[in-house]
């Protein structure tokens, strides 16, 4: 792994492990390219694209009831940017994997098995927080919260702040960083399609509402969502810390189902009925109006595919942790059987052994 002492035995450069090992490092120093980029006029104009918002459109005060500002919209450019913060989410996910979950999973000697899952918990649990956090700030900002108009009423449609941007290329650099952490993390191959599927859903949904000017809606949705991902990994944490908290993870799925019936009713009223209300036939989702039959159909279908996808994994490791569960009571209680009928023996057994005695007595 990145950042972390290097062993005695050095494995052959380019080798798996080398680039497990070292995969931090090497990212940094192809960071260091973009950034030192900036210090020559040749080459600043080019770092320039990887490392700040692209597409930005100065909107005059007229336009505007706060005055002229900066807007964005999304453009071919922006796919350079989401490479370099990509970069930068594995040089972070290897800091937290050094220095906070190896050190806690050493502390817990945990096995091969629990240690993977307690990793990736760790993880996504620090991703969500602060998502959560951010995002909440820019709803905040944005008066989104104070006026959930502005859900489906944002002027003008097909532009966003910086603020907004930003977040949306830090979510997709995130997401896309996950696709080589598969290979770091030494995922197993019966497990790849299960987290490939997980990845894109998420690319996929986050990429569409950026696409198609959703910003507000799907900034909320995702608050949503990670709200209840974080639960679920915390409880994931503590079970690995203490079994004795399993009793509580039987409090998240309550959780977890009333928070996906939350998304899908938000995404009904805004999607199906806010944008509904105007039936405008210049509507054109390419410029960032959704008011369209295929988009708002789009929209729903996806919306409510990744919610039934989610409840059902969720409602199958519930139904396998249940099994488990039921068949180690069940082997506890046989264990509990034999050891009974063992004593039973053993207060038997001494009376058995005491007849020699009196059979030597009887030949006396």
């Amino acid at each position: 792994m990145g950042l972390r002492k290097k062993n005695a035995r050095n494995p052959p450069v380019l080798s798996h492990e080398f680039m497990v090992q070292n995969h931090a490092d090497m990212v940094s120093c192809v960071g260091m390219f973009f950034v030192l980029g900036l210090m020559f006029e040749g080459t600043a104009e080019m770092s320039i694209v990887f490392l700040t918002l692209q597409h930005g459109v100065v909107v005059p005060a007229e336009e505007l009831p706060s005055g002229s500002r900066t807007l964005y919209h999304y453009g071919v450019k922006d796919l350079a940017t989401v490479f370099f913060y990509m970069l930068v989410a594995i040089i972070i996910h290897a800091t937290v994997q050094e220095y906070i979950l190896d050190k806690i999973s050493k502390r817990l000697q945990l096995t091969k098995g629990k240690q993977n899952k307690l990793n990736e918990a760790g993880q996504l649990s620090v991703f969500y927080i602060v998502s959560g956090i951010w995002g909440m700030a820019i709803l905040t900002s944005e008066n989104c919260l104070s006026d959930p108009t502005l859900l489906w009423k944002v002027h003008p449609h097909n532009m966003m702040t910086f603020q907004m941007k930003f977040f949306y290329i830090s979510q997709l650099a995130y997401w896309f960083h996950s696709f080589p952490e598969l290979y770091f993390q030494k995922v197993r191959k019966q497990d790849i399609p299960g987290q490939l599927i997980y990845i894109g859903l998420h690319l996929f949904h986050i990429g569409g509402a950026y696409l198609l000017y959703l910003n507000h809606l799907g900034l909320l949705l995702l608050m949503l969502h990670y709200s209840v991902e974080l639960l679920s990994n915390i409880c994931s944490l503590f079970y690995f810390g203490d079994e004795r908290y399993q009793k509580g993870l039987s409090l998240w799925p309550v959780v977890f189902i009333c928070g996906r019936l939350v998304t899908l009713i938000v995404s009904v009223v805004t999607v199906g009925l806010h944008l509904a209300g105007s039936h405008a036939r210049s509507a054109n989702a390419l410029s960032g109006n959704v008011n369209v039959l295929a988009a708002k159909i789009a929209v729903l279908s996806s919306s409510c595919s990744i919610q039934v996808y989610i409840t059902w994994t969720l409602t199958t490791v519930w139904l396998q942790r249940w099994l488990e569960d039921a068949s180690l009571q069940s082997s506890g209680r046989k264990r509990r059987s034999r050891s009974r009928k063992g004593t039973e023996n053993g207060v038997e057994n001494p009376n058995k052994m005491d007849s020699p005695p009196k059979k030597k007595e009887k030949a006396q």
